[in-house]
């Protein structure tokens, strides 16, 4: 099998709107390491989009869905519930940012948890309007893309977007906006479009993921808490992306002296099993009668044993200080090459959650083509990387957090060699 004739097979048989990165069909993976059905080896430094934090396939993560596997795989919790549901709310009601009293639901999806967020918050405030950034990214259901803050091409064609929903300049100071700007803007928007005390939400990524993995400023996000504080606005934190020892702590909130009142959380929950889940204070959680939460597969006992299993990886492994070295180390490389490369604008990120943007020489706009060269010519040499930002300018790196070192120094040198390559023939 080829996966031409298997990409031939895809054009005839799924909607051209789900987009692909690469055309390499998969045939089995392991930890940071991915075959195709060709039996070509790459490594991956996509993550499932940030869903592998644990790796593809860890043994625990494994032995525990096959032990949930033998014993029951789906009752729908609100029919026939089941303990490590709540085992799982317990651990997460401890584990995310706040020292109050918390409680969680679990969905399927980071849009999901972020729809649920919003839900719960219009019900505990009884107010509609819900705020977000230029840049952020929220999913695709129709609240999930109306709250994200890129047009191209989550909201091409789509029609009208939900109401009540307003965006905020997020501060890249590179981009010619700060702090100050982001604050004016809001409260211009508070005289001139929607009365604060209409707002329900805001809602933020800590570190912007499709947006291009810029970390929100400490000043902005405690400026936000006050000002939440001050109108009775809930402050929503989105770590769909940002979870699970990513970013070097277990939530990029946790590098903020801030707390949130709800969090949405999802990709590596489950390590690459379908799970979201909504933890906040106990008082917010309740607003909904029952019944107003929930969903057929929501919290999935497949899933939910597969999270279990995926938090003590995290804590037994100690990924949270892997994550600090392993950026550690990509940066410090990455940083070695700017001297070679003036395409090199910036470096940044918290942990493990890393990216480099380019742009053009002395002028320093964003240059999107030499970014998509980088990847291709890394694809080419066995490296698989993504691309982000709203300029599409930025590489971002997520691999595994339990890469093997010797994996790790391979895909550095391949990320070198990709990025002097594209600079030489930009030169020429």
């Amino acid at each position: 099998m080829k996966n031409s004739e298997i990409s031939a097979r895809k054009n005839d048989a799924i909607s051209r709107g789900v987009g692909m990165t690469t055309q390499i069909y998969a045939d089995k993976a392991e930890n940071s390491e991915i075959w195709d059905v060709e039996g070509n080896r790459y490594i991956d430094f996509a993550g499932g989009i940030a869903v592998l934090n644990t790796g593809h396939r860890h043994p625990k993560v494994i032995d525990a869905v096959k032990k949930q596997l033998d014993r029951f795989t789906h009752t729908c919790h609100q029919v026939v519930p089941y303990e490590n549901y709540v085992a799982l709310a317990e651990r997460l009601n401890k584990l995310t940012p706040g020292n109050f009293e918390k409680k969680t639901i679990f969905a399927t999806t980071g849009a999901e948890a972020v729809e649920n967020a919003i839900k719960i918050a219009r019900c505990a405030t009884g107010r509609s309007a819900v705020i977000a950034f230029t840049g952020g990214f929220h999913g695709r259901t129709f609240l999930g893309m109306s709250l994200t803050g890129k047009v191209v091409p989550y909201k091409v064609g789509f029609g009208p977007m939900m109401g009540d929903i307003y965006h905020v300049p997020f501060p890249i100071e590179m981009h010619g906006i700060n702090v100050e700007t982001s604050l004016d803007v809001l409260d211009k928007l508070f005289k001139a479009d929607v009365d604060p005390k209409r707002v329900a939400a805001i809602i933020l990524e800590p570190v912007q993921g499709e947006g291009g993995f810029y970390e929100v400023p400490r000043a902005l996000m405690k400026a936000l808490r006050e000002i939440c504080d001050l109108h009775g606005i809930l402050l929503v934190a989105d770590e769909v992306q940002t979870g699970f020892a990513r970013t070097g702590k277990m939530f990029a909130m946790d590098h903020y002296d801030v707390v949130p009142d709800l969090t949405t959380m999802a990709k590596s929950l489950a390590g690459g099993f379908p799970l979201s889940a909504v933890t906040g204070r106990a008082e917010l959680m309740d607003a909904p009668g029952p019944g107003g939460l929930g969903g057929t597969y929501a919290g999935n006992p497949l899933a939910v044993a597969a999270a279990h299993a995926v938090l003590d990886v995290i804590e037994e492994e100690k990924l949270c200080d892997r994550a600090n070295q392993l950026g550690g180390r990509l940066k410090q490389r990455l940083e070695s090459l700017r001297g070679d490369v003036p395409q090199i604008m910036d470096i940044r990120g918290l942990g493990f959650m890393n990216a480099v943007e380019f742009g053009l020489p002395n002028s320093h706009k964003p240059d999107a083509d030499f970014t998509n060269a980088v990847r291709l010519k890394a694809l080419d040499k066995g490296l698989i990387l993504l691309t982000c930002g709203v300029y599409s300018n930025v590489v971002r790196f997520l691999a595994p957090i339990t890469i093997q070192d010797e994996v790790f120094n391979e895909a550095l040198d391949i990320i070198e060699a990709s990025i002097r390559a594209v600079a030489a023939e930009a030169k020429a």
